[in-house]
């Protein structure tokens, strides 16, 4: 039942988003003139994921579930209460009726964690697609922005960046994460997103990687 719960958990509060996007490299390199090098740092997924189209797309995918969501909360509770209605009634029940209805709960909490489990493949493929469709065009936002700046290296700064080298230390002029964020706001003409009510969930920080460089 516990594991069961954690599905429902997991799903209802929108944090099921473990995004594997393509393996790229973490630093790419943009067209300049020869010369003294010129640096520049963003943290790319957390960018991607403050974007204004971004944000937009998790709400919307948040809607579509709310259904999944519901009915595993409701399926959860249907369990529950039968788990407490044999614990009460266990003693006055025969062997046979106990049986029964033991195999009963152990047949719905197979047939919740099967619905969680697709549930929760589902909302992963698509939260990947929602990222990496975004993540390609802030990329060629990127792309354009360090030519433009004249910078010969942009290192992703993102915490799950594994195949990077760790930026131990940068000026903050260094990083172009907010104007990376705006630029891409303004050419995708997706307005912000009106502010959130308190219980609703926050669009977490994608656990995928940068897409290749073109």
């Amino acid at each position: 039942m516990k594991r069961t719960l954690a599905f429902v958990f997991t799903l209802a509060s929108g944090l099921a988003l473990s995004a594997t996007a393509q393996t790229t490299p973490a630093a790419a390199a943009a067209s300049a003139p020869a010369g003294p090098a010129k640096v520049a740092v963003i943290e790319f997924q957390a960018a991607v994921g403050q974007t204004n189209e971004f944000q937009r797309n998790f709400a919307d995918l948040q809607k579509k579930y709310e259904p999944k969501r519901d009915q595993l909360k409701t399926m959860a509770a249907e369990i529950d209460t039968l788990e407490k209605q044999l614990q009460a009634q266990g003693a006055t029940l025969s062997d046979a009726a106990r049986a029964s209805q033991a195999k009963t709960i152990d047949d719905k909490k197979k047939q919740t964690q099967r619905f969680a489990e697709d549930a929760q493949n589902d909302l992963t493929q698509e939260m990947n697609d929602v990222y990496n469709k975004v993540a390609s065009k802030v990329y060629d936002v990127l792309s354009d922005y360090a030519k433009q700046q004249g910078y010969t290296l942009v290192v992703d700064a993102s915490e799950s960046q594994q195949q990077a080298p760790t930026v131990l230390y940068h000026v903050d002029s260094s990083d172009i994460s907010k104007a990376i964020v705006d630029a891409y706001n303004v050419k995708s003409g997706v307005p912000a997103p009106p502010p959130q009510a308190p219980s609703a969930p926050v669009a977490p920080k994608p656990a995928a990687k940068t897409p290749a460089a073109h």
